[in-house]
């Protein structure tokens, strides 16, 4: 990871919080209940969170949900990923949460997005808000709850947006279509997982049936050139996190990634990290990828990121000066 690229100030838009968990948190929390045969010792944790391909990391990601039980927990959660988000200058992110994966514990959205901001705001060197990941898999009646309950808390918590994340060939955006306009209805911003497992059509869909404001993944709009073209002229932000790709299979290596030519093309190109503890990745070392392959400038990426965000037009003024005096002055 280049020196200055861990220095510089960063934004991160797509960031699952239950998948930014350090390890030595998470290995804390499989201890706390009783430890787990497959994985004795931190060094097998980090070859447990090895992926053959996409549903193999769903199924991952499941495994990790059983160690997660309760508000407290979530605390923990909350608190240690801000911590690590401070320690890399990553000084606004949106990271998402998913509660209904976690109803099995009997905790409730509303618990457990007090339980997050509470355990955030003990951290004052970075700026987190967040969106409620609604679960495609558990379908639009189940989404259509969670939702329900979030706008409990969604002004005392900052929750400012939603998004759906899973199994994108099994739940297509339509089936989300009432869900999402109740959203906007309600003032929440609208992001949705797409065009990573399944293709430009889960694009297409997001952004007819959903209305949203930005795509998260969005990678295989490159094979629609008709969409590809609609993308860039409407400049759509896309929420790119490369080495995710890579290490789910949706993208063989990075000589096949699509990210370059989005890029090529005109699309509005942000880079975030996704699930870093599973994919072993960071923003900067993404960032730095992408700007050795491709040519792009990882201030303007950056810079982007904040245009595109659910920060306020005082917080994004803020934020973007704070990001140019850092690269201006180093």
């Amino acid at each position: 990871m280049p020196e200055d690229l861990a220095a510089a100030p960063k934004v991160e838009l797509h960031l699952h919080l239950e998948g930014a968990i350090p390890l030595a948190t998470l290995w804390s929390l499989i201890v706390k209940y009783g430890g787990d045969s497959d994985v004795p010792n931190p060094d097998a944790l980090v070859d447990r969170l090895r992926y053959r391909d996409f549903p193999h990391f769903i199924d991952t990601w499941w495994w990790m949900t059983g160690y997660v039980r309760s508000y407290e927990d979530y605390e923990l959660v909350a608190t240690s990923v801000a911590e690590d988000l401070a320690r890399q200058n990553i000084i606004y992110a949106e990271a998402s949460f998913s509660p209904t994966d976690f109803a099995r514990h009997g905790m409730t959205p509303q618990g457990i997005a007090r339980a997050i901001r509470r355990g955030l705001d003990r951290v004052t060197a970075t700026q987190v808000v967040l969106n409620c990941d609604l679960v495609r898999d558990t379908g639009p009646e189940r989404a259509g709850e969670t939702l329900h309950a979030i706008l409990d808390v969604a002004a005392e918590t900052d929750i400012r947006g939603i998004t759906i994340g899973g199994s994108e060939h099994a739940y297509p955006p339509e089936l989300f279509a009432q869900v999402y306009a109740r959203a906007a209805g309600a003032g929440l911003r609208l992001t949705a997982h797409a065009g990573e497992a399944a293709g430009p059509e889960s694009v297409r869909g997001a952004l007819d049936a959903l209305s949203v404001e930005r795509i998260g993944h969005g990678v295989r709009t490159v094979e629609d050139p008709e969409l590809l073209a609609r993308v860039v002229a409407e400049q759509i932000p896309l929420e790119v996190c490369p080495t995710s790709n890579l290490r789910t299979g949706v993208v063989a290596d990075w000589d096949d990634h699509p990210v370059g030519a989005l890029l090529a093309a005109g699309a509005y190109v942000t880079i975030s990290s996704d699930d870093p503890t599973f994919f072993h990745s960071s923003v900067a070392a993404d960032l730095a990828e992408v700007a050795t392959r491709y040519g792009a400038d990882p201030q303007r990426l950056t810079q982007a990121a904040v245009a595109a965000s659910w920060m306020s037009s005082t917080e994004k003024e803020r934020t973007a000066a704070r990001i140019t005096s850092w690269w201006e002055g180093r």
